[in-house]
């Protein structure tokens, strides 16, 4: 079984896998973490140093291994994998993709307090970041809506969102 978690940073793709990978004892692959393990860098120093497009192929290429060689995991994307590339096509032919759909209210309380671990935003003056959420979603939403399920995590803990997954989708 594959499944492939997307939605925009700070949605809880990284924490719903993990524990959505314990229990169903699957094999838990975080993108970025695959990523920077494979260039021996952190994400943020990858962006800082070699720019979001040669990050962008690092990402193409790595998640086009992971779904041609491996089996039986959970995968947590980044928040713009789904829209560059073919990508979205390729997740759709791999396994079961799961949207985690948050409010920009929610995404904005969620990012702000890790934006520095954030390249895309980490930059941006707090008050800034509801319109930039609102643009990218706005830009992302019709590669995000391509997912085979929705699943709104507006007030629900991971918890909830899991027994959502389980008992709803899989």
């Amino acid at each position: 079984m594959e499944i492939i978690l997307l939605g925009y940073m700070g949605s809880g793709k990284s924490t719903i896998a993990r524990q959505l990978s314990q229990k169903l004892n699957l094999e838990m692959i975080d993108l970025d973490d695959y990523i920077a393990t494979k260039e021996q860098n952190t994400i943020s120093s990858i962006f800082k140093n070699k720019g979001e497009i040669y990050f962008r192929k690092l990402e193409i290429k790595a998640l086009n291994e992971i779904l041609t060689t491996k089996k039986n995991y959970v995968l947590a994307l980044g928040g713009g994998t789904p829209c560059y590339a073919n990508n979205m096509e390729a997740i759709s032919t791999h396994g079961i993709s799961i949207y985690l759909k948050g409010s920009i209210q929610t995404l904005r309380d969620r990012l702000i307090l890790e934006k520095e671990h954030r390249p895309l935003i980490k930059d941006l003056e707090d008050h800034q970041l509801i319109e930039f959420i609102a643009k990218h979603l706005f830009e992302r939403n019709p590669f995000y809506e391509k997912a085979t399920h929705t699943i709104k995590i507006d007030e629900k803990d991971s918890q909830a969102i899991i027994d959502e997954i389980t008992s709803n989708m899989l």
